[in-house]
């Protein structure tokens, strides 16, 4: 297991203005990632060190977005004024994931701007939105020079995440392979105020370490 990406919603403003703040924040400009369609969203790449990357996503004025648990989530916490979403982790094989879960995974696809359809498998939407402490998992169908971490350059790294939550409540959804996840980077582990969850990231970049 491997953490692959961390998830932001858009506030009310949109995804432009949240991309413009966040991208004056750490110093450099995000990408067009694409569209969601199984899922109603789309969102914007920051290509991160370590085979990682960060997403900014937005809720589209489309029929998926009702039904899928993704769109839903994030609908949900842009309406609650944007933020933090969720952490994803990769495997190279879901099928264990699936059985330790008890249900099947499910396709996802992104079409980026440039028409390479990018695909994939994932499992635990559903219950990372009633319970946000909880990563999602994903198997990637694509060659590795696809994944979203390489679409540029980048000398920007995730370097800690703060998580309101418990590790145990996450090792006893998925064992211990979760934790083992997040090792090559400082986890902070708090109780929850509110929301469970990522509460903050840290990054090192050109300008010092950035949180948000």
């Amino acid at each position: 297991m491997h953490l692959d990406h961390v998830t932001f919603a858009a506030g009310p403003q949109g995804l432009a203005e949240t991309t413009a703040e966040l991208s004056e924040r750490l110093g450099t400009p995000f990408l067009d990632g694409g569209i969601h369609p199984r899922f109603g969203t789309r969102n914007m790449i920051l290509p991160l060190a370590n085979h990682q990357y960060m997403e900014i996503v937005e809720v589209l004025e489309h029929p998926a977005a009702e039904k899928a648990a993704f769109g839903k989530a994030v609908r949900a916490r842009s309406e609650l004024g944007g933020g933090w979403l969720c952490w994803s982790i990769a495997v190279d094989d879901i099928t264990p994931v699936e059985r330790m879960i008890g249900r099947h995974s499910v396709p996802g696809n992104r079409h980026r701007p440039d028409g390479f359809n990018l695909e994939w498998r994932q499992i635990g939407t559903s219950s990372m939105a009633a319970d946000p402490q909880l990563p999602q998992v994903m198997q990637w169908l694509i060659d590795p020079a696809e994944h979203p971490s390489q679409m540029a350059p980048t000398d920007i790294e995730l370097v800690a995440l703060e998580i309101a939550g418990s590790p145990q409540r996450v090792s006893d959804w998925l064992d211990e392979g979760a934790i083992s996840a997040l090792e090559q980077i400082e986890v902070r582990w708090v109780a929850p105020n509110a929301l469970p969850g990522i509460t903050v990231a840290e990054f090192a970049t050109p300008g010092g370490t950035i949180r948000i």
